[in-house]
C-alpha cells in the first residue's frame, strides 16, 4: 500500500511503526456552530481510509480531537451569555449526530482540548526548559520557531521568505522576541475562560492542544497525521516544531492532506451565500448521498460541490443499492441449494473487481477508482444473477458487494423513508383519535412517529410536524 506523503512529497509504501497496529491522528472541528461539508469532507475521506486499514486487518488507533476552546466559542458564548462550555458540549453532541448520520466511525478516542490542559502545561514546560520556548513579561508564552532548525519541512517554506512577509519594525508593545515566534500559552482576557499556569492564568494556542493530545493517545510518534490540506501551514508545521522539539523524536511518519471543497467552482463562504452545513445537505438527501459523492473524486483533488454532481451521486448510490436489494429480492425466492460448479465459476470471477477495489485504496486511497470496481461488480451482478441461481450463489455475491461498500461506509440496505402521505395519514388518524376520546391511541400514534423521526407540535391552526 502506497500513501503520498506531504512531507516528501511523494508516494511511499506504507509500513508502519508496530507491525499489524496503526496510530492515527485526524484534527478535528472547532465546535462553535453546526459543522459545514467542508469539514465533513477529512471525517468521510480519513473514516474511509482507516476503513481500509482494518479490512486489510490492522489494529487502528485512531484518534480526532474537538478543539472545545477557542476565540469563536467565547464570542458564541458571550453572545448567548453562557459559559463556553454549553456551547462546546452542545455542538459536539450535533457533530457527532451528524457524524453518525454519514456513517463515520466513532474515534477510538474523541478528545476534548479543555480535558488535557496539564499535559499541555506539562509540554510548554518541557520547551521552556529546552530552550525552544520563553515566558514574556505579561505571561504569553512563545514558541522560539528559529530555534527549530528543520522548520518549515511539512509545507516547504522558507523562514527568510516568511520573515520578509511581517513587518521588520516591532509593533510597539509586542512582547516577541522574533515576528515569526507562536503563541503556546496566552493570559486571560475578561469573560473567558482560564487555567492555572506557572506563568500566568490564561489558556493555551490552539497548535498545542494537538500535539498534546496526539502525545497522551498515541504516543511521541504515530504513523499517520491527516487533515485538510489548510492545516499544513501553520498548524501542522508549529505542531511538529513543538513535539519533534519536546519529545526528541520524528512526530509523525506519514502525513495525508485532503483538497479543498469549492460550491460552483467558487470557495465557500457565508459572504458569497453558498455556506452549506451538513445539516443544510441533509433536508435535500440521504446523507449517505453525501458521504458517496465525497468519495467519487480523489481526496487530494480539489472537489466541486453541485447539486448537478449532488443528483449524479444519488443515482449513483441508487443504482448499488438497487443491486443489492435486488440480489435479496431474488434470495428469497431461490432454492435454499449450494451453489453448482457453473456458480461457483461465477462467483470466482468476481474476485477481479475486489483485486481492482484493493489496488486502487492501495494506490494513496484512491476511492474514485475503488467505486467504479463497485460499479463493475453490479453490472455483472445484475448480468450474472436471478431467482433461478441457488441462495448460497445469491448470499455470496450480496455479502461481496456489502463488504466493499463497507470499506466505503457506504450501507447497502436503504431504511424505509416514511413519506410525507404516510406521516399525514398517521397524524390525521391521531386527530380522530382524540375527538373520539381515544387518548391512548392518540398518544401511541404520538410516540410511533417520534421513533420514526418525526416530531409533532399541536397549535391552534392544526398539528405541525418536522423531521428530526
Amino acid at each position: 500500500m502506497k500513501i503520498f506523503n506531504t512531507m516528501t512529497r511523494q508516494k511511499e509504501e506504507f509500513v508502519p511503526l508496530e507491525d499489524g497496529k496503526v496510530s492515527m491522528y485526524v484534527c478535528g472541528p472547532t465546535v462553535y456552530n453546526l459543522i459545514h461539508i467542508g469539514n465533513a469532507r477529512p471525517m468521510i475521506v480519513f473514516d474511509t481510509f482507516r476503513r481500509y486499514l482494518e479490512y486489510k486487518g490492522y489494529d487502528v488507533n485512531y484518534v480526532s480531537n474537538f478543539t472545545d476552546v477557542d476565540d469563536k466559542i467565547i464570542k458564541k458564548a458571550n453572545e448567548e451569555g453562557v459559559d463556553a462550555s454549553v456551547i462546546s458540549e452542545r455542538y459536539i453532541a450535533e457533530c457527532k449526530k451528524d457524524m453518525a448520520d454519514m456513517n463515520v466511525k466513532p474515534a477510538t478516542t474523541h478528545p476534548l482540548a479543555t480535558k488535557e490542559i496539564q499535559g499541555m502545561i506539562d509540554m510548554i514546560s518541557t520547551l521552556i526548559e529546552k530552550g525552544y520556548a520563553y515566558a514574556a513579561a505579561d505571561g504569553t508564552v512563545y514558541y522560539r520557531t528559529r530555534k527549530f532548525a528543520e522548520y518549515g519541512k511539512l509545507s516547504h517554506k522558507n523562514l527568510d521568505d516568511l520573515q520578509a512577509g511581517h513587518r521588520d519594525i516591532k509593533v510597539t508593545g509586542d512582547l516577541k522576541e522574533d515576528a515569526l515566534d507562536f503563541v503556546l500559552w496566552k493570559p486571560k482576557k475578561e469573560g473567558e475562560p482560564y487555567w492555572e499556569s506557572p506563568w500566568c492564568d490564561g489558556r493555551p494556542g490552539w497548535h498545542i492542544e494537538c500535539s498534546v493530545m496526539s502525545k497522551k493517545y498515541l504516543g511521541d510518534e504515530i504513523d499517520i497525521h491527516a487533515g485538510g490540506e489548510d492545516l499544513i501551514f501553520p498548524h501542522h508545521e508549529n505542531e511538529i516544531a513543538q513535539s519533534e522539539a519536546a519529545n526528541g523524536v520524528p512526530f509523525a511518519k506519514y502525513w495525508m492532506h485532503n483538497g479543498f471543497l469549492n460550491i460552483n467552482n467558487q470557495k465557500m463562504s457565508k459572504s458569497l451565500g453558498n455556506f452549506f452545513t451538513v445539516r443544510d445537505i441533509a433536508e435535500k438527501y440521504d446523507l449517505q448521498v453525501l458521504r458517496f459523492f465525497m468519495l467519487s473524486a480523489h481526496y487530494r483533488s480539489p472537489l466541486n460541490f453541485s447539486a448537478d454532481l449532488m443528483e449524479a451521486a444519488k443515482n449513483g448510490l441508487e443504482r448499488i443499492r438497487t443491486a443489492g436489494s435486488t440480489l435479496k429480492r431474488q434470495m428469497e425466492a431461490a432454492a435454499a441449494e449450494e451453489m453448482s460448479d457453473a456458480e461457483r465459476t461465477s462467483y470466482e470471477e468476481t474476485a477481479a473487481y475486489v483485486e481492482k477495489f484493493e489496488a486502487a485504496m492501495d494506490d494513496d486511497a484512491n476511492t474514485a477508482d475503488a467505486v467504479s470496481a463497485v460499479f463493475e461488480l453490479v453490472k455483472y451482478i445484475n448480468t450474472n444473477a436471478s431467482s433461478d441461481n441457488s441462495r448460497e450463489y445469491l448470499q455470496k455475491l450480496y455479502d461481496r458487494l456489502d463488504t466493499l461498500c463497507g470499506v466505503l461506509g457506504i450501507i447497502l440496505e436503504q431504511k424505509e423513508e416514511l413519506l410525507d402521505a404516510d406521516v399525514e395519514a398517521l397524524i390525521q388518524e391521531r386527530t380522530d383519535a382524540k375527538k373520539a376520546k381515544n387518548f391512548a391511541r392518540a398518544d401511541e400514534i404520538r410516540d410511533q412517529l417520534k421513533d420514526m423521526g418525526i416530531l409533532l407540535e399541536d397549535t391552534r391552526e392544526g398539528v405541525k410536524w418536522k423531521r428530526a
